[in-house]
């Protein structure tokens, strides 16, 4: 397995990148800018949260695996339609013009400079009631809470 050079603390924030989810036949695809990477359960892991929604949510909640795939810069724009535009909407594939690269077990992209392929491992909505009061005005009125999905790194 490879060791990645990133700074996680930035990769999801400032850099953003595309979850993906679904098999060759049917996936969706969005911008996320929340994540973490690190380790639980002696598994190297890679959390991201997603609401339910979105899309992209049926897709990760019916599919074992899902890609979390990074971009350079020259992409911005197209990742700004991946996390502004419903895949129920419009065809973001099309749209974007970015070629879907079929794994073993999930989508990426041509155009990614890095892909990692994780297998779910954990899915369970965050509870607003548990938050603290900082957190809570976050959503106000916005829905529900974000689901938590750990997905172990496969490669």
């Amino acid at each position: 397995m490879n060791d990645y050079n990133i700074n996680p603390f930035t990769k999801f924030d400032k850099d953003w990148a595309l979850v993906t989810a679904g098999t060759e036949d049917k996936f969706n695809s969005m911008t996320i800018s929340w994540g973490s990477m690190g380790t639980i359960w002696n598994k190297k892991v890679i959390t991201i949260y997603i609401r339910p929604e979105r899309y992209t949510y049926e897709f990760l909640e019916n599919n074992d695996y899902f890609t979390v795939s990074f971009y350079d810069d020259k992409y911005k724009d197209k990742l700004l339609v991946f996390g502004t535009k419903s895949g129920k909407d419009i065809d973001k594939v099309k749209e974007t013009n970015f070629t879907p690269k079929y794994l073993d077990n999930s989508i990426t992209y041509e155009e990614a400079s890095e892909t990692i392929i994780c297998k779910k491992l954990y899915m369970e909505q965050m509870n607003k009631d548990n938050l603290p009061d900082e957190v809570k005005s976050f959503y106000g009125d916005m829905g529900e809470a974000h689901y938590i999905i750990i997905g172990e790194v496969i490669e």
